[in-house]
């Protein structure tokens, strides 16, 4: 995955590893003004459109699967089991990341339906909707605030673990990156690993945690009933169509929303050239232009483009995917150099960060002595 080597944009043209600058000479209006006005136009009829189309193409993947894959021999089966995992995996995603569209009410005009859509598109997804919304909310309002970010907030060397440090190896990197895809998100959700750091223990299933604020509680309940619901429903299913049938064809490809998720994060905010910022350095835009888009190949346009506007996704998170890849290429001439895409194919940018990003510390002979950067061990 990935398009390596396409140099077709002036931004690619510099080592991809250079250093972004912190100081931009453009402020968030003059970005919006560069903007097509119908980019921020939002359709609940062509937002559904791309729901049924990817409800669609998912029961296509179940049938052909629950159809065909038994009546397979054996080594054949085990070769297709894995390929209608991964693609099952992949357009759900995209049903996913139009559940994250509707968290930031980019779906449509109205509230309330981007709600309903996204509470059950991401609660099927075993994500709690409102939980996330609110805590995500919370990132793109700090993104890249060492002391406020609510996920991927680095280490500093002297904090580093000593089982990092044991890590720092082929097969340690190898462990480390598959427990960070297949853990890292339910362990995100139930004990805000690598979030910001609270006075006490915190959750996105307990209404009371201190991620979240007095009036957001009631809707965290509403996120948990939902999750209980799912859990219920695979109850029913484990019940009628046995453990295999149910893992098989839905709890794997949920395993792998949630991978490719992580994936897709960690790529757009781990990179040699992106900084970190404290209290005294950090500001809004010098945080939302510190990520990086990444490109996913043919994956792109089944993650609904989320992969390469994340730039833009964090400067205004509200234009619907439908029309990010415009609005991006409208701002690029503002931005410059402070935009970045990396075409990295994702298997080898996955193991770079993996080895070079390990902690984060601000040059010695800077006077930016509250902007951290990337080192290795």
């Amino acid at each position: 995955m990935g398009a390596g080597g396409r140099m077709s944009d002036p931004s690619e043209g510099k080592n991809i590893l250079e250093r972004v600058p912190i100081d931009p000479p453009f402020t968030l209006s003059d970005l919006k003004k560069a903007i097509p006005a119908h980019c921020f136009e939002r359709s609940v009829i062509r937002s559904s459109y791309y729901v049924v189309h990817d409800l669609i193409v998912a029961y296509v993947f179940y049938f052909l699967a629950n159809t065909y894959i038994p009546l397979l021999p054996t080594p054949l089966s085990y070769l297709a089991w894995p390929v209608y995992w991964f693609c099952q995996a992949s357009i759900l995603t995209g049903l996913w990341v139009i559940g994250h569209e509707c968290g930031h009410h980019a779906f449509s005009d109205y509230q309330l339906i981007d709600d309903a859509v996204g509470f059950v598109l991401h609660s099927v997804l075993y994500t709690p909707y409102f939980s996330w919304k609110y805590s995500h909310r919370n990132h793109h309002a700090n993104t890249n605030s060492l002391d406020n970010d609510e996920v991927y907030i680095p280490k500093r060397k002297a904090k580093v673990a000593v089982y990092s440090k044991l890590l720092n190896n082929p097969p340690g990197r190898v462990f480390t990156l598959v427990f960070r895809l297949t853990l890292g998100f339910p362990l995100y959700l139930l004990t805000n690993i690598s979030g910001k750091k609270y006075g006490r223990f915190a959750n996105r299933f307990d209404p009371l945690s201190p991620i979240f604020t007095e009036r957001e509680r009631i809707q965290v309940v509403i996120s948990d009933i939902g999750i209980l619901a799912v859990l219920y429903a695979t109850k029913l299913l484990v019940e009628a169509k046995g453990v295999a049938w149910v893992t098989s064809m839905y709890l794997i490809p949920v395993l792998g929303v949630h991978m490719f998720f992580v994936l897709i994060t960690y790529l757009h905010h781990t990179h040699l050239s992106l900084p970190h910022y404290d209290s005294t350095e950090w500001n809004w835009i010098r945080g939302a232009l510190s990520t990086i888009d990444r490109d996913f190949g043919f994956l792109n346009r089944v993650f609904h483009d989320v992969t390469h506007t994340h730039v833009l996704h964090h400067l205004i998170s509200y234009i619907p995917h439908y029309h990010a890849k415009e609005a991006r290429d409208a701002i690029k001439p503002v931005l410059g150099e402070f935009y970045k895409i990396d075409r990295t194919p994702i298997f080898k940018a996955m193991w770079r960060e993996a080895k070079e990003c390990i902690y984060i510390e601000p040059d010695e002979d800077s006077e930016h002595k509250g902007t951290y950067w990337y080192h290795k061990m």
